[in-house]
């Protein structure tokens, strides 16, 4: 894909979002960058425009609102922006039991992670048909090869994310458009910062298992121009979902459980 399309970029505001869209940029691209924090927004727009001489467009939004991908949809159509490249990559995770889980919360990761990405994916794709070229990325995770006590919702929402992408990418074949689950493992974000807190996962655990957000965004955009339908960051983590996949059911659920257990 030339330099100069337009990729839109959802979670833009930190981690593998901010590093997608420093990517996408210094490749030539011009951006539409969305998420909540207009200030950071604002902030990386004006960065990316100046250090590489592309056209950054920030709107602010909440994803998780009811209607919010329609509503973008129409401001994108409304400043007459074109969407070349779809990067679905806001998303939301809780962890501990689920009983104890706010209803609140569960809306609103089903919403961001699941309702959003989908109805985005199907509002964007049909100019990228009509056009016959396009490319769409969907932030899945390693977490969507198996089940993951104490993030169980999560975890199941990846696996959504994974299968609806695998199964779009046949869909669309010989149209022009690719679909790519990008596949990351632990990535030093703030949602892994979060998550440490409560774990106490200490530095050996960080030195073998969790990757710069730097480094998955760029496997991340190199898979997506590929077209590859499934891209998994990392040797370790290629490694681990290759097991799962050949490992009996009850052998990953008995692990999942031993896992929880040490989290408590």
């Amino acid at each position: 894909m030339s330099p100069n399309h337009t990729a839109l970029i959802t979670g833009a505001s930190a981690g593998i979002g901010h590093e997608l869209a420093k990517v996408f940029a210094a490749n030539g691209h011009n951006l539409i960058l969305v998420a909540r924090r207009k200030q950071k927004l604002v902030s990386l727009a004006r960065n990316l425009s100046s250090k590489h001489a592309i056209e950054a467009t920030p709107i602010a939004m909440d994803l998780a609102a009811d209607g919010a991908a329609e509503a973008l949809f129409d401001e994108v159509a409304e400043r007459e922006l074109n969407v070349e490249s779809l990067v679905n990559n806001a998303g939301v995770a809780f962890s501990g039991r689920y009983r104890n889980m706010k209803p609140a919360q569960i809306s609103t990761l089903l919403h961001l992670n699941i309702v959003n990405l989908a109805e985005m994916t199907r509002l964007f794709l049909p100019p990228m048909v009509a056009a016959g070229s396009g490319r769409i990325m969907n932030l899945a995770s390693i977490a969507a090869f198996q089940p993951m006590p104490l993030m169980s919702l999560y975890a199941a929402s990846k696996a959504f994310v994974l299968s609806f992408s695998e199964g779009l990418s046949a869909e669309l074949a010989g149209t022009g458009v690719t679909v790519t689950a990008l596949c990351p493992g632990f990535t030093d974000t703030e949602m892994l910062e979060k998550g440490e807190q409560k774990t106490g996962r200490n530095e050996a655990f960080r030195a073998l298992m969790v990757m710069p957000p730097e480094n998955v965004a760029a496997q991340g955009y190199a898979a997506m121009m590929r077209g590859d339908p499934v891209h998994v960051t990392g040797l370790t983590n290629k490694g681990f979902t290759t097991l799962t996949q050949l490992a009996p059911r009850w052998a990953i659920r008995g692990l999942g459980a031993l896992a929880a257990r040490e989290r408590g």
